[in-house]
């Protein structure tokens, strides 16, 4: 699948674009809420391998649909390297289908389900992984880039 050139804003307090990347593998993980245990976990295991994926030429992309000032103090609180993409009318969720209905305590919502997608240099989806549970899943993701290199 080929991931079209989407422009959203970051934490770079710009918009960016896919292109802005190229030559360079990509992982975009979908994540449901800033500062909830889970994404601040999984926020953290990408922060601590941060310098391997640079070795194997890959940057690393968060979204979620929080404002883009929750995502700079989420940034700052956890010193997280890469940037945050704040997707607030769904726009990236939604072309990668991470919108689920979900429940907490008895309430029915539409929420991201926990995604991640690896973007090879050439702007294709090589690896997802859907219904993401947070132990392990960085060293997965880790595992599968250094096999493109």
């Amino acid at each position: 699948m080929q991931v079209p050139d989407f422009k959203l804003a970051t934490t770079l307090n710009r918009d960016i674009k896919l292109t802005d990347y190229a030559g360079q593998n990509i992982v975009l993980y979908f994540y449901p809420k800033d500062n909830t245990p889970g994404c601040t976990v999984e926020a953290q295991d990408f922060t601590a391998s941060m310098s391997k994926f640079s070795k194997a030429n890959t940057v690393i992309l968060g979204v979620s649909r929080d404002s883009l000032a929750k995502h700079i103090k989420f940034k700052a609180k956890h010193c997280m390297p890469f940037e945050l993409i704040s997707d607030p009318e769904s726009q990236l969720c939604e072309y990668f289908n991470v919108i689920k209905d979900k429940s907490l305590f008895g309430v029915s919502y539409k929420g991201i389900e926990r995604s991640t997608f690896l973007i090879n240099a050439k702007g294709e989806v090589v690896k997802e992984w859907r219904k993401v549970k947070v132990r392990g899943h960085v060293d997965e993701v880790l595992s599968a880039v250094q096999e493109l290199c």
